[in-house]
């Protein structure tokens, strides 16, 4: 698959993926998910416009800044099953404080709580990456909530095919990265760094996507970095 190629076809492509290896190493300190994050919008806005040499791990500041931006944008969509799921076990617990003829209502409350929190979930998981290739290109939180040109996208047979190829690399990465994580402390170790290829490799299909959907000539670079934004 030529995604999994891509992270190959930098010049450091080493260097890349031992920071980015380490940085996923450290993610549970929450700091390196901000640049893990502003990287993978970096991809998102080089392979949307065409450029297939991935990005490196430079300009700390404005990839802290990028990372922060994508951030804030997946945890409001994260919220979403989160409210909704915690709403509906909230008033499950009260069909069980009804004592026992409530306590099937109170089951079935769980139940349904769980089901959509699955059904919402995989919504959020597909909505989020077109959202953030949005961010890529304006450079502003607020790109991510844009319906007027992200539902286009959501419900494009272009963006449904893309979503699914990457969510099959992810699971290639999740499977590589279980099966290597078999070997005690290195390969946990080794996992942080198929992780991390997996989730660019992902990401890259999703900007090409968008690229494919908001064709190049039809619209404008984004901010360059260090410029003034609106």
């Amino acid at each position: 698959m030529e995604a999994l190629e891509y992270p190959r076809r930098s010049e450091k492509v080493v260097e890349t993926v031992l920071i980015g290896g380490i940085l996923t190493l450290l993610s549970v300190l929450l700091v390196p998910i901000v640049f893990l994050a502003g990287y993978l919008l970096r991809v998102l806005d080089r392979t949307a416009h065409g450029d297939e040499e991935p990005p490196v791990f430079d300009d700390w500041g404005d990839l802290g800044m990028d990372g922060l931006k994508a951030l804030a944008v997946a945890i409001v969509y994260g919220l979403i099953p989160a409210v909704v799921v915690g709403t509906l076990v909230l008033i499950s617990g009260l069909g069980f404080a009804g004592g026992e003829s409530l306590a099937a209502i109170g089951v079935l409350g769980l139940l349904l709580s769980f089901l959509v929190g699955v059904v919402l979930t995989l919504a959020v998981a597909y909505l989020t990456p077109a959202a953030l290739a949005n961010v890529a290109e304006h450079r502003t939180v607020g790109a991510g909530f844009d319906l007027a040109e992200l539902k286009p996208v959501w419900t494009s047979a272009t963006y449904a095919t893309g979503w699914l190829w990457a969510l099959a690399v992810i699971f290639v990465g999740v499977v590589a990265a279980a099966v290597v994580g078999m070997v005690p402390i290195l390969g946990q170790i080794a996992g942080a760094f198929v992780g991390f290829y997996a989730g660019v490799a992902a990401y890259s299909i999703i900007g090409r996507t968008w690229g494919e959907l908001h064709p190049i000539e039809t619209r404008e670079r984004p901010v360059e970095r260090g410029q003034p934004e609106i």
